[in-house]
């Protein structure tokens, strides 16, 4: 396929969202476990899993959710710009980043974040290069990652046509789903059993959907945090004895 032909005719949001929420997504996730490695290697019992995949969903995975949906609102209205300056939408991104930053204290997950958003560029760069929200991004990343993971997957949503909803979701389905299969490198376990806790996870935030779905100024981004999480991950940033980076 030629980047002409791209994207292909009758490509549904379902598809790229499917798509986006696969592990062998080419990303760099595979080195990352959603907090997880951090909270075992901090004392967490590998039993309280279930509850800590909840308590994600409902509290910094939200921060993750409502930082997309924000960088899809926007990366939408620039697109629609038809003066052709490019200027307005570039700064709307970087506040929306800035807003996501504000809300993550941890400089350790903030990196991380940003080293998987170089992932997500080079993703949208080779298959949507010619929309105005992918073109933002390039000078905001000029040399290294800078954008937050969030971001990026926002102004994927707009540019693959993805609506705020399925954005939400497919968030949180990722963080648990994240954790779900670095447990399963981490502990003995039956790999029958994770997947109803990722269901039960994508269900205990599923009241916030809607709400954050519609989210239009960065200002709205939810600022649930996890503290106890966020010292584990600064404390796993200084160990050279780990099999994820986070």
């Amino acid at each position: 396929m030629t980047t002409a032909e791209w994207p292909p005719a009758r490509l549904t949001s379902t598809t790229i969202a499917m798509m986006l929420a696969d592990a062998r997504l080419p990303v760099g996730g595979h080195v990352h476990s959603a907090g997880l490695e951090p909270a075992l290697a901090g004392g967490m019992p590998a039993a309280q899993v279930p509850a800590y995949m909840r308590g994600r969903a409902r509290t910094v995975t939200l921060v993750e959710a409502g930082t997309a949906v924000v960088a899809r609102h926007v990366s939408l209205l620039g697109a629609a710009d038809t003066t052709g300056s490019w200027q307005e939408l570039v700064l709307s991104l970087a506040a929306v980043d800035r807003a996501w930053a504000a809300r993550t204290p941890s400089r350790a997950v903030r990196d991380v974040s940003r080293s998987l958003a170089r992932g997500y560029q080079r993703l949208a760069q080779t298959l949507w290069a010619s929309h105005p929200a992918v073109a933002a991004t390039q000078p905001l990343m000029p040399t290294g990652p800078t954008l937050s993971r969030p971001v990026l997957l926002g102004v994927i949503a707009a540019a693959a046509g993805l609506d705020g909803e399925s954005l939400v979701r497919l968030v949180i389905y990722d963080d648990a789903q994240t954790i779900a299969a670095a447990l399963l490198k981490l502990e003995p376990l039956d790999p029958a059993v994770p997947p109803g806790w990722v269901l039960a996870a994508c269900a205990a935030a599923e009241e916030f959907v809607i709400n954050l779905a519609a989210l239009t100024s960065a200002d709205a981004i939810p600022a649930w945090g996890a503290p106890e999480s966020e010292g584990w991950a600064e404390a796993h940033s200084r160990t050279t004895q780990r099999l994820f980076r986070a």
